[in-house]
Protein backbone atom coordinates (compact mmCIF):
# COMPACT_ATOMS: atom_id res chain seq x y z
CA UNK A 1 0.00 0.00 0.00
CA UNK A 2 1.53 3.27 -1.07
CA UNK A 3 1.01 6.03 1.45
CA UNK A 4 2.37 9.57 1.33
CA UNK A 5 4.12 10.96 4.40
CA UNK A 6 4.43 14.73 4.67
CA UNK A 7 7.72 15.59 6.39
CA UNK A 8 7.96 18.85 8.36
CA UNK A 9 10.79 21.28 7.62
CA UNK A 10 12.81 20.50 10.80
CA UNK A 11 13.04 16.80 9.81
CA UNK A 12 13.80 17.25 6.13
CA UNK A 13 17.55 17.21 6.72
CA UNK A 14 17.04 13.50 7.52
CA UNK A 15 15.03 12.87 4.33
CA UNK A 16 17.48 14.62 2.00
CA UNK A 17 15.12 17.63 1.86
CA UNK A 18 12.19 15.53 0.67
CA UNK A 19 8.89 17.09 1.75
CA UNK A 20 6.77 14.13 0.66
CA UNK A 21 7.94 10.52 0.80
CA UNK A 22 6.13 7.31 -0.14
CA UNK A 23 6.02 4.29 2.16
CA UNK A 24 4.40 0.89 1.88
CA UNK A 25 2.77 0.16 5.23
CA UNK A 26 -0.56 -0.92 6.69
CA UNK A 27 -0.39 1.04 9.98
CA UNK A 28 1.08 4.31 11.16
CA UNK A 29 3.60 2.40 13.31
CA UNK A 30 4.74 0.38 10.31
CA UNK A 31 5.13 3.61 8.32
CA UNK A 32 7.37 5.04 11.08
CA UNK A 33 9.42 1.84 11.04
CA UNK A 34 9.88 2.09 7.27
CA UNK A 35 10.85 5.75 7.57
CA UNK A 36 13.48 4.77 10.15
CA UNK A 37 14.92 2.08 7.88
CA UNK A 38 15.27 4.58 5.03
CA UNK A 39 16.11 7.67 7.07
CA UNK A 40 18.04 6.66 10.22
CA UNK A 41 17.41 8.95 13.18
CA UNK A 42 13.88 9.98 12.27
CA UNK A 43 12.18 7.53 14.65
CA UNK A 44 13.90 8.95 17.75
CA UNK A 45 12.59 12.38 16.83
CA UNK A 46 9.04 11.07 16.51
CA UNK A 47 8.85 8.53 19.36
CA UNK A 48 9.89 8.74 23.01
CA UNK A 49 11.89 6.15 24.97
CA UNK A 50 8.73 4.07 25.57
CA UNK A 51 7.92 4.00 21.87
CA UNK A 52 4.96 6.41 22.09
CA UNK A 53 4.57 9.41 19.81
CA UNK A 54 6.35 12.30 21.49
CA UNK A 55 4.14 14.73 23.36
CA UNK A 56 5.01 17.65 21.10
CA UNK A 57 4.66 15.77 17.82
CA UNK A 58 1.28 15.47 16.15
CA UNK A 59 0.62 12.78 13.56
CA UNK A 60 -2.42 12.90 11.32
CA UNK A 61 -3.88 10.44 8.84
CA UNK A 62 -5.95 12.34 6.30
CA UNK A 63 -6.25 15.28 8.72
CA UNK A 64 -7.37 13.12 11.68
CA UNK A 65 -5.16 13.06 14.78
CA UNK A 66 -4.03 9.49 15.44
CA UNK A 67 -4.39 10.10 19.20
CA UNK A 68 -8.15 10.07 18.61
CA UNK A 69 -7.97 7.03 16.35
CA UNK A 70 -5.87 3.96 17.18
CA UNK A 71 -2.56 5.78 17.68
CA UNK A 72 0.28 3.87 15.98
CA UNK A 73 -2.06 0.95 15.27
CA UNK A 74 -4.21 3.25 13.10
CA UNK A 75 -4.70 1.40 9.80
CA UNK A 76 -3.72 3.16 6.61
CA UNK A 77 -4.66 2.31 3.07
CA UNK A 78 -3.45 3.05 -0.41
CA UNK A 79 -3.68 6.76 -1.17
CA UNK A 80 -3.80 7.94 2.46
CA UNK A 81 -1.59 10.80 3.61
CA UNK A 82 0.23 10.94 6.92
CA UNK A 83 1.24 14.38 8.15
CA UNK A 84 3.85 14.83 10.84
CA UNK A 85 3.46 18.20 12.54
CA UNK A 86 5.73 19.33 15.37
CA UNK A 87 3.91 21.46 17.93
CA UNK A 88 5.23 24.98 18.13
CA UNK A 89 5.42 26.67 21.51
CA UNK A 90 6.16 30.22 22.32
CA UNK A 91 4.63 33.46 23.27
Amino acid sequence: MSVKVRIPTPLRKLTHNEELVQVDASTVGAAITELQSRYPGIKERLLDEQGAVRRFVNVYVNEEDIRFLQNQQTPIKDGDEISIIPAIAGG
